[in-house]
């Protein structure tokens, strides 16, 4: 039979002491690398957005926040739309040809 976790638990704890506090084994975020260290690569996709095309930049190695914080200026420069989703910053259009300079011009390697 299989092991179920619920809720990221590993297995079940039971104890009387009111200052129990059951702890959670989590992923941890790594630690963000510095722009020069990073690796990103832009490509254009179209596939699961209804036909619409889309400038994604993945292989960002770091924390979620600083992630959104790289998208949300890529969108400002750039004054289009777009998103931060499982790993990935979505900008809508094709870009490429202007996120690539924008990118290195920030200090990260592009491919």
């Amino acid at each position: 039979m299989a092991k179920k976790e619920h809720k990221g638990r590993s297995g079940v704890v039971y104890s009387t002491s009111e200052e129990f506090n059951y702890s959670y084994e989590g992923e941890t975020e790594p630690e963000t690398l510095p722009a020069d260290k990073q690796k990103l690569k832009v490509l254009l996709d179209s596939k699961g957005r209804a036909g619409k095309t889309v400038t994604v930049v993945s292989g960002f190695v770091g924390q979620t926040a600083d992630l959104e914080d790289l998208g949300k200026k890529l969108k400002n420069k750039l004054g289009v739309g777009g998103s931060v989703k499982d790993g990935e910053v979505l900008i809508q259009g094709d870009f490429r040809a202007r996120l690539v300079p924008l990118l290195n011009e920030m200090g990260y390697k592009v491919k």
